[in-house]
């Protein structure tokens, strides 16, 4: 797995866990709600790779 893939995953998964924490994500939502913030997540880390 590649560095990048494995820290947008570990990012997303601390985003996830806080928004349920916070009780703003249910169980229906989680698939939707994690693919969304994975995606984020992941084009940010590009953005920041390519500015560097």
């Amino acid at each position: 797995m590649k560095k990048e893939n494995e820290l947008a995953i570990k990012v997303t998964k601390e985003i996830v866990v806080k928004f349920i924490e916070a009780g703003r994500l249910s169980v229906s939502s989680f698939q939707e709600v994690w693919r969304d913030i994975h995606d984020t997540v992941s084009h940010s880390l590009k953005e920041t790779k390519t500015e560097d």
